[in-house]
């Protein structure tokens, strides 16, 4: 199997209207930043969008908000998006907020074929509404089920003609776990090497979970928040 693509464009066929994405990153790190730019450009709409936050509001996954591409997010937090916050307040824009660490289970959950799994994390609170309880060991859990997408898209560091990927530092974040979990897994990579070259003792994500992956042509690599010293 070739799971070699030449470009974003032949990256991200078969992305339709309607379709749920996972997309990789937490802000702005570690997110496929030539993938979203050709999603904006597509002009793609009524989308469910997995992804920690939304990017900034010009920047990431935020640009899909601004078009108004994006009709629910899956979330953990709004970030640093006001666009994000306007819309949700507003109506516009379906928002499922959920526990960090619920969110990334969920993924992975997705991923290893578990349907569902039990967590204390948001007993007591409206995240529990609707849902099933259970008491493990004198302390209620809540129902959470899996999520998997139409499309994952992902960003690597490195990667192989193989689709093996292996992840920078904090890069790495929701990458992993998303990239298990999409119909389709799609890496957009800073470095596309030959198969072999790679140290199978660093891998992070097995090729086996990924169909396509082509070498990104530019990353911006934009910081949310730089904190500099001040000069001594």
């Amino acid at each position: 199997m070739n799971k070699v693509v030449k470009n974003v464009e032949e990256a991200l066929k078969g992305i339709e209207d309607g379709m749920t994405l996972m997309v990789g990153g937490f802000g702005l790190c570690g997110i496929p930043e030539n993938s979203i730019a050709r999603l904006v450009e597509m002009g793609t709409k009524n989308l469910t969008c997995i992804s920690n936050n939304a990017g900034v509001d010009d920047f990431g996954l935020g640009l899909l908000l601004q078009g108004k591409q994006v009709k629910k997010m899956i979330s953990s937090y709004v970030g640093e998006n006001a666009e994000f916050e306007r819309q949700m307040l507003s109506g516009e824009l379906e928002v499922d907020l959920i526990p960090q660490g619920t969110l990334a289970e969920r993924c992975r959950a997705g991923g290893a074929g578990i349907p569902a799994f039990f967590t204390p994390a948001g007993y007591g609170t409206e995240i529990a509404e609707g849902k099933e309880v259970r008491v493990f060991n004198g302390k209620p859990h809540i129902l959470e089920e899996a999520l998997t997408a139409d499309f994952a898209i992902v960003k690597a560091w490195k990667g192989d003609t193989e689709g093996n990927l292996v992840f920078k530092a904090t890069a790495r974040n929701f990458n992993p776990m998303m990239a298990m979990a999409g119909k389709i897994t799609i890496a957009e990579v800073e470095e596309l090497v030959p198969a072999g070259e790679l140290d199978p003792n660093f891998i992070h994500t097995p090729g086996i979970f990924v169909q396509r992956i082509f070498q990104g042509e530019k990353f911006e690599k934009r910081i949310e928040q730089r904190t500099t010293r001040k000069k001594g």
